[in-house]
C-alpha cells in the first residue's frame, strides 16, 4: 500500500500503553484522518506560548506523527483526545539553524520533543505526568537514543528531573517575545535494551 493511501485512512492505528479508569495513553503507529480535527484543536492552546507555528495542520500531523522514527503518544479521556506528546529525530528539523548547530545533529541519537500538551481542564489530575513518564520510558527503549531535547520557556527545565543541561537560550523565540531555553536530557537505556550492557561513548563539551 502506498503512502498516499495510508495517509488517508480514517482511523488511527494505535496501541494502548497505559490506562487508569476512563483515561488512557496510546502509542500512535499511524494517525487517521478522523483524529485530525481534535489534534489540531488541542494544538491551538500552544500558540499563546509557542506561536502560531505550534498549531498543527494536516501536513505537520503527517510529517511528525506519521514519520518513521518518531515517537508520538496521545492521551484520551472517555475516548476523546485531550493531549499528546511527540518526539521526532533531531535530523527531521534540518531546516532549523539551531538544530543543525546541536553537537549531536547527524548522529541519530537524539529525540526532539516537538510538542507536549494536555488540555487545561484536565491538568492537575496527574495525566500530564503520566503522559511524560510513558514518553520517557519508551524513549529509553529506542536503540541508539541517548538524549531528549526540547524548547521550553526560560526557567521551566529547572523543574525537570534527571540529567538536564541547558544548551542555549533564545530571546524572542519564534517571534513570541519570550525567552526560551533549549535543554538536553541524557537518558539511560532501559534494562532490556542491548545498549544497557554496551553503552556508547559520549563526549561532553
Amino acid at each position: 500500500m502506498d503512502q498516499l493511501s495510508i495517509s488517508n485512512l480514517p482511523n488511527s492505528d494505535s496501541k494502548i500503553i497505559a490506562s487508569s479508569g476512563v483515561f488512557q495513553i496510546e502509542l500512535i503507529k499511524h494517525t487517521g484522518k478522523d483524529d485530525f480535527p481534535q489534534l489540531i484543536e488541542i494544538s491551538k492552546s500552544l500558540a499563546k506560548d509557542y506561536g502560531d507555528k505550534a498549531i498543527l495542520t494536516d501536513a505537520t500531523i503527517h510529517k511528525y506523527f506519521n514519520k518513521s522514527g518518531s515517537l508520538p503518544f496521545i492521551a484520551r479521556y472517555r475516548d476523546e483526545i485531550i493531549g499528546y506528546i511527540i518526539g521526532v529525530p533531531l535530523e527531521t528539523l534540518s531546516n532549523e539553524p539551531w538544530a543543525r548547530l546541536d553537537e549531536n545533529f547527524g548522529k541519530g541519537n537524539t529525540l526532539y520533543t516537538y510538542a507536549f500538551v494536555i488540555q487545561s481542564e484536565y491538568k492537575g489530575n496527574g495525566y500530564a505526568k503520566m503522559l511524560k513518564r510513558v514518553f520517557l520510558s519508551w524513549a529509553k527503549k529506542k536503540d541508539g537514543i541517548n538524549f531528549i531535547t526540547g524548547h521550553v520557556i526560560n526557567g521551566v527545565s529547572a523543574r525537570f528531573t534527571g540529567d538536564i543541561r541547558i544548551v542555549d537560550r533564545t530571546d524572542n523565540w519564534q517571534g513570541t517575545g519570550k525567552t526560551f531555553e533549549y535543554y538536553r536530557r541524557e537518558i539511560e537505556p532501559s534494562q532490556d535494551s542491548p545498549l544497557k550492557n554496551n553503552p556508547p561513548l559520549i563526549t561532553r563539551t
